[in-house]
C-alpha cells in the first residue's frame, strides 16, 4: 500500500486526532446534547421559583454529589480516590475549581430568577473571548492577528454596554470570567481527573457549604423544599441529574471531536438562553443591549473565522506529512 493510499484509507475512517468517523459523529451529537441542555437551563431554573438562588445552589450541589456517588458505586469506580488523596496539589486545584463553579452557578441562577437571563446569555457569549484573553495573560500564549481583533471587539462591546447601559454588566462579566477561570483551573490541575471524578470531588468540597446555606436559609424561614407541591420538590431533587448529565456529555464529546468544533457548537447555548429570555420568559431587551450583543457577535464571527482557518491549515499540514507504508 502506498503512502497516498494509506492517507486516503485513514481519512475515510478517521477524523482529527485519529478518532474513528462514527465516534466523531457521536461526539458531535453529545456536544449538541450538552450545549442544548445548558441552553434550556433558564426555563428549568425559572420553574424552581419561589426558591431563591442560594437554596437552588445548595440543592444543585447536594443532589449532584449524591448522583455522582451513586454512579460511582454502581460502576464500582472508587480506585481513583486513594491516589487522589495523596496528591494535595491536585486536591487544592480541584477545591479552587469548586469555588469558581459555585460562583458561576449562583450568579447564573440569581440572574434567571431575577429576570436577567439575557445578561446571563451575554456572559456566555463573552466567555470564549475571556478564555482567549486568559490564555495570553496567564499561559503566555501568542494570539494570531484575528484573535487579537476578536478580543479587541469584545472589549469594545463590554465598554459600550457599560457606558450605554449606565452600569457595568456585572452579571455577564462575572459569568464569563468565573467560567473561563474554571476552565483554566481544570486545564492546569484537573486534566488527570475524569469528568465524573472531578465533579464528584468538587461537589464533596462544596457539600459543607451547601448544608450551611440550607441551615441559614431555613433559620430565616426561606426554605421552599417540600412546601410547594410534589412537582416543585421533584425539580429540586432532579437538579443533580440536570447538572451532571450535560457535563458528562460534554466530557465525552471533548474526547471525540476537535476543540475547534466544540468552540463553534458552544454558541448555541447563549443563543438558546437569549431566545428563552425574550420569547418565553418575556424579558425586555433595551436597544443598547441589542447593539452590544451585535458587537459581541461580530467578535465571535471573527474568532470563528480564525478557528476554522487554523483547523483547515492544520489538516492541510497533516495531509502533507509523509505516511509510512503499512506492513503487509
Amino acid at each position: 500500500m502506498t503512502s497516498r493510499e494509506t492517507r486516503e484509507a485513514l481519512s475515510a475512517v478517521e477524523v482529527d486526532g485519529g478518532v474513528p468517523a462514527h465516534e466523531g459523529r457521536r461526539g458531535v451529537l453529545l456536544a449538541f446534547a450538552a450545549y442544548g441542555a445548558w441552553g434550556l437551563f433558564p426555563l428549568y431554573f425559572d420553574a424552581l421559583k419561589p426558591a431563591g438562588p442560594w437554596e437552588i445552589l445548595a440543592h444543585r450541589i447536594l443532589w449532584t454529589m449524591l448522583f455522582c456517588v451513586v454512579v460511582l458505586l454502581v460502576r464500582r469506580d472508587l480506585s481513583w480516590i486513594g491516589p487522589l488523596l495523596r496528591r494535595p496539589k491536585l486536591l487544592a486545584g480541584t477545591a479552587v475549581a469548586a469555588v469558581l463553579i459555585a460562583v458561576n452557578w449562583v450568579v447564573y441562577v440569581a440572574a434567571v430568577t431575577s429576570g436577567n437571563t439575557s445578561e446571563a446569555a451575554l456572559g456566555y457569549f463573552l466567555n470564549p473571548l475571556v478564555t482567549v484573553a486568559l490564555g495570553v495573560v496567564v499561559l503566555g500564549e501568542r494570539l494570531r492577528w484575528l484573535q487579537w481583533v476578536a478580543v479587541g471587539i469584545g472589549v469594545a462591546a463590554a465598554v459600550f454596554l457599560g457606558v450605554a447601559g449606565g452600569r457595568v454588566p456585572w452579571i455577564a462579566l462575572t459569568l464569563a470570567v468565573s467560567f473561563a477561570l474554571y476552565g483554566l483551573t481544570k486545564k492546569k490541575v484537573g486534566v488527570s481527573l475524569e469528568a465524573l471524578h472531578g465533579l464528584t470531588v468538587e461537589t464533596v468540597v462544596l457539600a459543607p457549604v451547601a448544608v450551611g446555606i440550607l441551615v441559614v436559609v431555613g433559620a430565616q424561614g426561606g426554605l421552599t423544599f417540600g412546601q410547594h407541591g410534589a412537582w416543585h420538590t421533584s425539580l429540586l431533587v432532579l437538579s443533580g441529574v440536570v447538572t451532571a448529565l450535560p457535563l458528562l456529555c460534554f466530557a465525552a464529546a471533548a474526547r471525540r471531536i476537535p476543540l475547534v468544533t466544540i468552540g463553534l457548537i458552544q454558541f448555541i447555548t447563549p443563543l438558546m438562553q437569549l431566545l428563552c429570555a425574550v420569547l418565553l420568559l418575556g424579558e425586555h431587551m433595551p436597544r443598547e443591549r441589542w447593539i452590544g450583543f451585535g458587537i459581541v457577535w461580530l467578535a465571535l464571527i471573527v474568532l470563528s473565522i480564525d478557528s476554522l482557518g487554523s483547523l483547515r491549515a492544520n489538516r492541510a499540514a497533516r495531509r502533507d506529512l509523509p505516511v509510512n507504508d503499512c506492513p503487509s
